[in-house]
This record gives C-alpha cells, structure tokens and sequence, in this order.
C-alpha cells in the first residue's frame, strides 16, 4: 500500500495544487461579504446573466425555463448548470458556495481529464504536467501588445506582476489575438468546464479500452447519459461530442458498437430538447470563413491570424504530429474537425461565439507541442536549455493574462440580506412575477429571482431574440400616455410590475404610472419605486 502511494504521489501533490489553484480562481472572481455579492469587474458584464439566471431557480419559479431578462419565449441557453446551482442556494448554501464549489470542481476536472489524456496518450509526467500549464497560460503573441505598452526596461518584472489589463482582447479592442485564450473564459461562462471536461474523459476511456473488442455497457449508459443531456448543459460542446464521436467511430474500430450505442442512447436522451432547440432557434448557421480573421479573408491573413494567436504552438503543432506514433495521432486528428469546422460555420448571431470550438481544440492539441518540448528537452544539456526557452515563450501571454485577473479588482452589490428593495421583492411578490425595468444590469428584481421583461440587450441577442422589437415595446411602455393601450399591453406580456429608480437606463413618464398604477413600494433612500399593474389589469376587462 505505501510503496502504491509513493508510486502516484506525484499525481497526489499535482491534484493537490490544480485543485486548490481552482478553488483560488473560482472564489477570486465571484465571493460574498457582509451581505453583499463581489464580483471581478472582468466577470462583471457576463454576471449580469448568470445571476438572474440563477435566482430565477433559487428564489423564483421559472419552469418550464425561461430567459429571465427576456421572458415569454422558451429558454434558448444551456440553462443546466445554473439550474444546479439555483437548487444548491435554494437548499440553503449562500450563493458563492452555490456557484463556487461546483465551479472549482469542474474546472480541476477539467485539468484532471487532459492530465488524463496525455499521460495515457504518451506515458510521460513531463508531457502530462506541461500539457496542463500549456492550457492554463496561453501561449498567444499577446505579450507582444504588452512589451509595446511597457518597453522591456528594469520595471518590466514589476509591470507584469502589477499588470491590470489583458494586453489584447480582439475583437472588442480592435486587436488581433482573440480574448478568448486566457482564463477569463472559464471564470465568467461557469457552465463551460464541467461539459468539457466530460467530453475529454469520454474520449480517454474510450482510447483506453480500444484493446478491448468487447461492447462496454458502463461506456455507453454514462457516454449516453452524457450526450443526452448536452443540449440542456452545453449546446456547442453537444456539436463537438457528435463531431469527434463520429471521427473516433472511424479510427477506433473496436470500440464501433460502443460508440454507436452512445449515439443511439444520447440521441433518444437529447431528442425532447433537439426539438425543442430547433423550434425556437433564432438564427440559422451560415459558412463564415476564417473565424475572426481580418478582411479580406485568404491564404496569407488566415495564417497571419492564427500564428498570432496561437504562437509558437502554429508550428509546434503540427511537428508534435508528426513526431508522434500512428496510436498517438488519433487524438488530434479526432479533434481536427473542430478547428476546421470553428472556421467555417457561423452557428450563432454572433461569430466569435464559436470561440469554445478552439477552446477545446487547443487543449488537445497543447498536448502535442508538450511532446515536442519534451523531446527537446531529452536533447542533453542543450536540448534542456532550449526546451525551458520554448516553455517561457509558450507561457508568457498566458502568465501576463493571469496577472490581470489576479490583480483585478470588484465591484460589490448589496444582496437580499442588505438590500431593502431586493428583501422587498423577494417577501412580497410572486415567484413567477415579470417586471416591467427601467434598469438593466443586476436590477433588484433580477437579484429577487423575478424576471425583467428585457435585461441587457446583448445577452438575448446574443442568443438569437428579436430584441429590436422589445427595446421598443419597453421604451413605449415606459413612456405610455394611453391608459387603456398601456394596460392591455401589460396583460398581453403578463407585467404584474413596474420597477423605477432615480437612476433610471430609460426614459420613464413617472406622471403616468403615478396617476394610473398603484404604487406598492417606494424607497426615498434607494429612490425605488415599484408599482402594480393589478389595478390596470382590472379597468381594461
């Protein structure tokens, strides 16, 4: 048993370390004080969804799921992960447990399954554990916009410890290297890393047991449960699975019966929601060539794209490849689709979602320039020396990016427990309630678990809801003068409430709601007031 233990004890201490390196990253960006919620001003935009998301589960009645910033339609996000957690608040953990523990969890799962990968796939810690820091600190040309702001000089080691800034966040500042590389991706979508990781570890047991030609009843029940409920969890990483599922059905001959068991399972599983995805998408794929490469589009600017974003890894890549065994290659070659594919299709109204394609991608394939390094690095004294090079130059934008969470301040927001109007809220309407916002991001009726009749335009739209028709419905709402007009739209969108404050994101004709709704809340302090549109409801029948 000791001798056992001493065996896998670096695998111990390196479980250790991700794991309390998850917890850190998770509980850095999202935590809870004295009664208020604080987030990492990073995390602050894509928050402003989660949460309402969330406390439409814990604090609300929102089933069958709706959007709770754009209510009335059927749910068209993955809503599983934050359904989860709203039941873990709702069973009484305080909401950064809720959405931390799980988080943290999936997140070192998800460090576990590609440790997994490559250790399996090349026998080797040094692989393994260089694979990990490969997909935990991008090796992107970032860094080059960085040592452009801050010229190489003797404060360049205190202005990358004290960096608050990613140096390029394309496309949204205009630069090239994508923001999509570093860890902000998996501290602001909580939801992406526990499907990810499943995803992975479906694939190591599956090249695992390829010696075996016997059909694996345990692979298919929990590779069918796991497709089955992608669509409610991941919708993109649901693409992926059939993608490289149908690849490894190809390569991996002994273990077809399996795989097609796993589609078959994951199919009847996923069918209820594939319908129901498919009757109220809002946007149809479309080829879009070259993801976000700069117009126009060729042979030169796609290259010059990614050898900008990916780095060093552009070419490390494909030696990996070929210095592997034909066993080896499979697992790239499996997830060679998801570049191309990522490159070619456009499956949302905005084409930078498909950034969680790469994102995948580039954690296989991270595990070949790891080999290559490794390689390097059985060279002798300078095949060590050259090899520790390539690892600083495979890490450096990834490391400059982690300093800019690390260093990220937040903003705090006054829970239920502090806040009046949320307590409000919360105590004294319906669970179900739709209020009609004049306020967007973290609106106190959003923060009770009631949903708001349009959030940030930007989140529904993103996900394919005529949002332009809504902006208006909302501003004429809010400017109404018809009584009767007026009611008859509150009962046709089922608004039970108006909520105002001083600080108002819309024009708001305070004349009319005071004349014509009752005023239910009013706060001089927060300067809140909430009215109900029963009254109004009434003169209309």
């Amino acid at each position: 048993m000791r001798a056992k233990f001493k065996k896998y004890l670096p695998e111990v201490i390196l479980a250790s370390i991700a794991l309390a390196f998850s917890f850190w990253l998770m509980l850095h960006t999202f935590s809870w004080q004295d009664g208020s919620i604080l987030i990492a001003s990073k995390a602050w935009s894509d928050f402003a969804s989660h949460i309402p998301l969330i406390r439409s589960f814990s604090l609300g009645d929102n089933w069958p799921p709706e959007y709770p910033i754009f209510p009335g339609e059927p749910i068209r996000y993955h809503f599983l992960f934050y359904w989860g957690v709203g039941i873990l608040e709702k069973l009484g953990l305080r909401i950064d447990y809720a959405l931390n523990i799980p988080s943290a969890l999936s997140f070192f799962l998800l460090l576990l399954s590609i440790y997994l990968l490559a250790r399996h796939l090349f026998k080797s810690r040094f692989v393994a554990s260089l694979s990990v820091l490969l997909f935990l600190f991008n090796g992107s040309f970032s860094c080059l916009e960085f040592f452009r702001a801050h010229p190489l000089s003797i404060n360049t080691l205190s202005d990358l410890l004290n960096n608050t800034t990613f140096p390029s966040f394309g496309p949204y500042d205009g630069k090239t290297v994508s923001a999509f590389w570093n860890l902000n991706v998996y501290t602001n979508q909580r939801h992406l890393a526990l499907p990810f990781s499943l995803l992975l570890l479906l694939v190591y047991f599956l090249l695992k047991d390829d010696e075996d030609k016997k059909v694996s009843r345990t692979q298919i029940i929990s590779g069918g449960l796991f497709i089955g409920i992608l669509p409610f969890a991941h919708s993109s990483i649901f693409a992926m699975a059939i993608l490289v599922l149908g690849m490894l059905f190809i390569l991996l001959k002994r273990r077809r019966l399996t795989i097609v068991g796993i589609f078959f399972l994951g199919f009847v599983l996923s069918l209820p929601r594939v319908i129901f995805l498919g009757r109220t998408a809002g946007f149809t794929p479309i080829l879009q060539l070259g993801y976000l490469t700069p117009d126009p589009v060729n042979f030169i600017s796609f290259s010059k794209y990614w050898f900008l974003n990916l780095g060093l890894s552009f070419l490390l890549i494909p030696v990996g490849f070929l210095l592997s065994s034909r066993e080896q290659r499979r697992l790239l070659v499996a997830f060679l689709p998801l570049f191309l594919v990522g490159n070619l299709v456009q499956f949302t109204i905005e084409m930078a979602g498909n950034h969680k394609f790469f994102n995948v991608f580039l954690a296989v394939s991270n595990i070949y320039v790891a080999y290559v390094v490794f390689c390097v690095w059985k060279s002798k004294l300078l095949g060590k020396v050259v090899a520790s090079f390539l690892i600083i130059f495979l890490t450096l934008s990834g490391v400059i990016d982690f300093f800019a969470i690390k260093n990220d301040s937040s903003y705090k927001i006054e829970d239920y427990s502090k806040n009046p109007d949320v307590l409000w809220i919360r105590d004294n309407t319906p669970k179900n309630a739709v209020f009609l916002n004049s306020t967007y991001l973290y609106n106190p009726a959003s923060l009770a678990g009631r949903k708001i009749f349009l959030g940030w335009p930007y989140f529904a739209w993103s996900l394919g809801h005529d949002t332009n028709k809504r902006d208006f419905e909302q501003g004429a709402l809010l400017l109404a003068k018809n009584p009767e007009a007026t009611c008859g739209q509150f009962t046709k969108n089922n608004i039970e409430y108006v909520v105002v404050s001083q600080e108002n994101n819309l024009e708001v004709n305070s004349k009319f709601l005071q004349n014509s709704l009752k005023n239910v809340y009013n706060n001089p302090r927060s300067g809140l007031l909430i009215f109900s549109t029963e009254g109004c409801i009434k003169h209309v029948r």
